[in-house]
């Protein structure tokens, strides 16, 4: 690390493979996704499966926001400054992370998880694209297409107990 008065000057080998941190934290915030469909579906026409249905959503929503500020935070370090790309990345998915969050309180619970599975498929598709250009980490490009499936499956999961409900 090179530092003078202007700024710090940073060097960093970032490796092609999954580091197990990242195995550990990309697919451990995943399990309650799943396992919050599988409660979903185990506990259909309950009096319980709502409220099973509305902690996912909102699980799922911030972990949706968390991943949008992993792509501003990872701008700090993207050679050559911020770019377009990350940016409007990374507001596209905290918005749909927001308006995921917002449709709970309208009782629009279809929409909200529309919101969710676009989000979570753009992150399985983009990041793999931006790890080549060196918007995400190279990780990503591996890492993301099977993660982001066990959010997105679980997710329409819920969708379809939340559509075929008979409230």
């Amino acid at each position: 690390m090179l530092e003078d008065t202007t700024g710090r000057t940073i060097v960093a080998h970032e490796p092609r493979r999954i580091p197990w941190l990242d195995l550990v934290f990309g697919f451990g915030p995943m399990v309650p996704i799943a396992v919050g469909a599988a409660a979903a579906w185990y506990l259909q026409g309950q009096p319980l499966d709502y409220l099973v249905i509305l902690v996912t959503l909102l699980y799922s929503a911030s972990i949706l926001c968390f991943l949008a500020g992993v792509h501003r935070g990872v701008s700090f370090r993207t050679e050559g400054g911020p770019r377009l790309s990350q940016m409007v990345t990374m507001l596209v998915l905290y918005g749909l992370g927001l308006g995921s969050l917002i449709t709970v309180v309208t009782g629009k619970i279809v929409f909200g998880l529309s919101m969710l599975i676009l989000g979570y498929t753009l992150v399985a598709v983009l990041d793999p694209l931006e790890a080549r250009s060196g918007a995400v980490p190279l990780a990503h490009a591996r890492l993301r297409p099977i993660q982001m499936p066990i959010a997105v499956i679980s997710l329409a999961v819920v969708m379809w107990i939340q559509l075929n409900a008979p409230y």
